[in-house]
């Protein structure tokens, strides 16, 4: 016979071995035995005992970090793939969760998914990666789940307030003239000026967003979003701050709302010594985080930055000419003085080697140019999910080349 029997319709006697099939270095087990070990108390206090029971929150988990390893961050193709994976089905243990228990687990755990990023750093810490000898830090817009034509300025959140307003009172009016009307059959409906108190109240909350943030229109699907600057214009989303250790692993994340990245590197130290429990021995970050108050905070901290500013950036990039320009401060001095030396060049260049691979992944083979949800809380929640599938990644090459 030329060819080896093939019949589709024929029905296994036993089941095959899911390590035989897929081999047992395979990333579905690397998260499985990781997971295992970690903490799922803060996910398992946001259920309660009455009620049918819920899926276990190791299942989901499980799932939602491997499917962010794949690119699968649609709920509805996560439902899918459980059901015709064989590594999927493996994670979620026979179960077929449909995809509104897959995106209800997801959009519900902000905190617990932030704390699941944290114990899996200390994981990776314990394998000996994520070493601090030098982090690099650098920030990225993701785009919102959101509309750039549905947006609503302050004059257009006014009218709707003043409309609003208008309605209630004559609603009341007609509320009024019903008491006195003696007529069979006449009544009034009191949830329809609950709904226009509740419309009453998310416009002031609005106005409020817009007043503290100093944004000039709202978006009406996700308020949360903003109009950031990047490279090629503006888009409609959030800033991603990152920062990656040596070896291209993620020890600190966050979501902000932020136009600037001046505000961020401060922060983001702070978590890398939350995440790690020991601050890094060196941070390097663009110009655009560059402050005096940055530069003395840093100083302060032990830490030895390489964060040149604009002018000094030019000076690095384009091989200009030295400044003449004194520094603002001291520690600006030792900052330009420590960047201008070889050592300083070199671990300047290192940065952008370090940090813009790791975003290139993320928003490249992980799906993150635009986010799934909507809302800050929510979208933090999403951003730690794959940044955590992305250090599992990471520790399974490292584990299976070992």
């Amino acid at each position: 016979m030329r060819f080896m029997p093939y019949d589709p319709d024929q029905a296994w006697l036993l089941p095959a071995s899911v390590k035989d099939v897929l081999g047992a270095n395979h990333l579905c087990f690397f998260v499985h035995r990781v997971v295992e070990g970690l903490d799922l108390s803060k996910f398992e206090e946001a259920y309660v005992e009455e009620g049918r029971p819920a899926y276990a929150p190791a299942l989901m988990v499980k799932v939602w970090l491997y499917a962010y390893a794949l690119q699968v961050t649609s709920s509805h193709r996560l439902e899918q793939r459980i059901r015709e994976d064989l590594a999927f089905r493996y994670l979620a243990g026979g179960a077929t969760p449909d995809y509104w228990a897959l995106n209800d687990f997801r959009r519900h755990h902000r905190r617990a998914l932030n704390d699941l990023f944290v114990q899996v750093v200390e994981v990776a810490r314990g394998l000996g990666m994520g070493r601090l000898g030098h982090v690099a830090i650098d920030s990225t817009r993701v785009q919102a789940n959101a509309s750039r034509r549905r947006m609503e300025t302050v004059q257009e959140l006014r009218q709707r307030l003043a409309k609003t307003r208008r309605a209630i009172r004559r609603w009341q009016q007609q509320c009024a003239a019903a008491e006195g009307d003696e007529e069979p059959g006449t009544h009034v409906d009191p949830s329809y000026e609950q709904r226009l108190e509740q419309q009453l109240e998310q416009t002031r909350e609005q106005l409020e967003k817009l007043a503290k943030s100093g944004a000039r229109q709202l978006s009406r699907t996700d308020p949360d979003s903003r109009f950031l600057h990047q490279g090629k214009g503006f888009v409609l989303g959030y800033t991603v701050d990152l920062a990656v250790s040596d070896d291209h692993l993620i020890v600190a994340q966050r979501t902000t709302q932020a136009a600037s990245d001046s505000e961020s590197l401060l922060p983001m130290l702070d978590r890398v010594t939350e995440a790690c429990g020991e601050p890094p021995l060196q941070a390097s970050a663009d110009s655009a985080f560059f402050s005096v108050p940055n530069v003395v905070g840093l100083e302060a901290r032990g830490i030895e930055g390489f964060v040149p500013d604009a002018h000094l950036s030019g000076e690095l990039q384009h091989h200009r000419g030295p400044l003449k320009m004194p520094g603002d401060s001291p520690e600006h001095c030792r900052m330009r003085a420590r960047l201008r030396s070889p050592l300083g060049k070199i671990r300047y260049r290192r940065r952008q080697a370090l940090v813009e691979p790791v975003i290139g992944v993320l928003k490249e083979q992980r799906g993150m140019r635009r986010v799934r949800l909507r809302g800050l809380s929510k979208v933090s929640g999403e951003i730690a999910l794959a940044c955590t599938a992305f250090n599992l990644t990471r520790m399974w090459r490292q584990t299976a080349r070992a």
